[in-house]
């Protein structure tokens, strides 16, 4: 079930409406049912595998706050293995076997690995495997570590992994923020379904009204790069910059506040990312929810920073490496990640040496904002790989081709070349405005309901007008679901 569909609105009402209607201590139950369906809708036969990781991971939880010494370790070590095979036979089993294969064939090895979408072309990436598998994984983690208790109600533990808002693309949860919470009763609150309400509208807006109507424009470029100019491909880049931004955190918005709605917080995934003025700084802004995960989970059990600078250089590239992998099964996530490594590591160096030899940077706001320009224009073309890689059609050395020939043309642009007319004008003009808005009105719109009715009803009803006139309703999938 889409975020951006006639049937999610008419769900998420029915559900609510339910909700403040039932007793608090019945309203788990609904909400995990409801969850159940949410997810039953995409592909039925899946929920088993997401059932069995909520059946493991509620076992092992119990089983490791009760054991002891070394036996703890090894029933975490059984979980996370657990949960990490899944993923990988489901998401990365096909491409390591065409890797290999391809690799065997110039080689001259006859012996070829099976490809299970050949076997079986009806197996797909269960929606929202990444996601929910590093939240169940999180929490056994932190029991483990003795940050949480085990959660003895399975009902409320699965509601937890399944919770339907953030089930197939996040915020990944800590167990300690969403866990309590479902033990609570939250009444119906007006201050709470204003913000909420205001928060899925600008959701909306931005998936359907930004998202949608800049990917029929960055679409067919991408598709078709070489026969493209550079500046066709640079502008396209750019859109693709603010497409990603708008659809994830659009997403993110809509989960946010539907939870709100129904009194329920969910952690913040983005904040204002291309103000950033560095990398760091981007990834601290950017999937917060992942980034922080990959912090706490892999780069501070790895020694973060507490081990030599080469050794820590090495955490931080590898972490970036596998949250690339995590992305997608291609190599061009792959080198996505790890072009974010290595700005991180490069950046690392570059202060090293500039304390080192007593060099001072300005201060001035031109500097802050040139910082600011840099880093978007790094992230901008590293989106490049991305955009390609999420093109289910290519091939693994199609798409890495293709992103290189990408990069090159815009390299080697020529201002005087034409934008062909693959991004018409007028449309053009109408996503820069839209772009605009969202730069400058975004803080602003969230904060609405915090002042009056009045000024809540009438941005809600403008925004709805908005989205409901100029929107693109194609039931265009989320770029995020796909992981």
């Amino acid at each position: 079930m889409l975020f951006n569909s006639v049937q999610f609105l008419l769900f998420f009402i029915v559900i609510t409406l339910a909700y403040f209607s039932l007793r608090w201590n019945l309203r788990w139950l609904l909400l995990l049912l409801a969850s159940c369906y949410f997810y039953l809708v995409f592909k039925p036969i899946y929920i088993l595998i997401l059932f069995a990781t909520i059946v493991i991971d509620y076992f092992a939880g119990l089983w490791i706050a009760s054991a002891t010494g070394a036996r703890r370790k090894w029933l975490l070590i059984v979980s996370i293995v657990t949960n990490v095979g899944i993923l990988a036979i489901f998401k990365y089993f096909d491409f390591f076997a065409e890797t290999f294969n391809s690799v065997s064939w110039k080689m001259g090895i006859a012996w070829s690995m099976p490809i299970l979408k050949h076997l079986n072309p009806d197996l797909i990436l269960p929606i929202g495997l990444s996601f929910h598998t590093f939240q169940a994984m999180s929490y056994t983690i932190e029991v483990y570590r003795g940050n949480q208790k085990a959660e003895k109600h399975f009902g409320i533990y699965a509601l937890y992994v399944m919770f339907y808002p953030q089930l197939v693309a996040g915020p990944i949860e800590r167990p300690q923020n969403v866990l309590h919470q479902f033990h609570e009763n939250h009444p119906y609150d007006w201050e709470n379904v204003k913000a909420g309400l205001m928060r899925m509208a600008f959701g909306f807006f931005k998936k359907v009204v930004i998202a949608d109507r800049l990917a029929l424009m960055q679409g067919p470029v991408y598709l078709d790069p070489a026969h493209h100019n550079g500046l066709t491909l640079l502008v396209a880049t750019f859109f693709y910059t603010f497409r990603i931004y708008c659809d994830f955190s659009g997403y993110s918005d809509i989960a946010l506040g539907a939870s709100q709605v129904m009194g329920f917080k969910l952690m913040e995934n983005f904040k204002t990312p291309y103000i950033s003025r560095s990398i760091a700084d981007f990834w601290g802004r950017w999937h917060i929810s992942l980034s922080t995960w990959f912090r706490d989970y892999l780069y501070i059990p790895l020694g973060g920073n507490r081990v030599s600078e080469s050794r820590a250089y090495f955490n931080r590239f590898t972490v970036f490496l596998v949250s690339g992998l995590w992305h997608g099964a291609s190599w061009n996530f792959i080198i996505w990640g790890g072009l974010h490594g290595f700005y991180l590591v490069f950046a690392s160096i570059r202060d090293k040496y500039l304390k080192r030899w007593n060099i001072t940077l300005p201060t001035g706001a031109w500097y802050r904002y040139l910082q600011t320009l840099i880093t978007f224009v790094l992230v901008m073309l590293t989106w490049v790989f991305f955009a390609v890689g999420d093109n289910p059609k290519m091939t693994i050395g199609e798409e890495v081709r293709s992103s290189f020939l990408i990069l090159k043309k815009i390299a080697t642009l020529s201002l005087h070349s034409p934008i062909q007319s693959a991004l018409n004008s007028v449309e053009m003009i109408l996503c820069l405005v839209l772009i605009g808005i969202l730069l400058l009105k975004e803080h602003f719109v969230l904060h609405i309901p915090t002042r009056s009715n009045a000024a809540f009803w009438s941005l809600f009803i403008l925004l709805t007008l908005i989205t409901y006139f100029l929107g693109v309703f194609e039931s265009n999938q989320f770029i995020y679901f796909q992981f």
